[in-house]
């Protein structure tokens, strides 16, 4: 079984919904600068980050809307391989994150979460 490692949430409204999650759950909002926009890592009251809150766009203009769950795989060409036999489709490209790589997927039910490799 693949743990869930990360959340992000893509939208066009990234600024606002930072801000609603900075009051709903207390998180603190770190902004990432993304060239003419910022995207956010929010941070628990802890200082562990709770996941990402992203511009849909840039890099992320094809993500789908919402929150995207990520989950550790072993080997990411073999699960990607496998997702697209049993009819999920990939969203986007394979990206780097350091060392580690991962893909955004669509489940045959049309349900989206991201596949990701630990390299590092």
């Amino acid at each position: 079984m693949s743990d869930s490692l990360w959340c992000d949430l893509t939208t066009e409204k990234a600024d606002t919904l930072a801000d609603y999650y900075v009051e709903v759950m207390g998180w603190k909002k770190e902004a990432i600068d993304m060239g003419d926009y910022n995207d956010y890592v929010m941070m628990k009251a802890d200082g562990t980050p709770a996941g990402g809150i992203c511009h849909k766009k840039g890099c992320n203009e094809n993500m789908p809307n919402g929150w995207i769950p990520y989950f550790t795989v072993s080997h990411l060409d073999t699960a990607l391989q496998k997702s697209q036999r049993l009819g999920g489709t990939l969203v986007g490209k394979i990206r780097q994150f350091g060392e580690d790589r991962f893909c955004i997927v669509t489940d045959p039910a049309g349900i989206s979460c991201g596949l990701f490799e630990k390299n590092s």
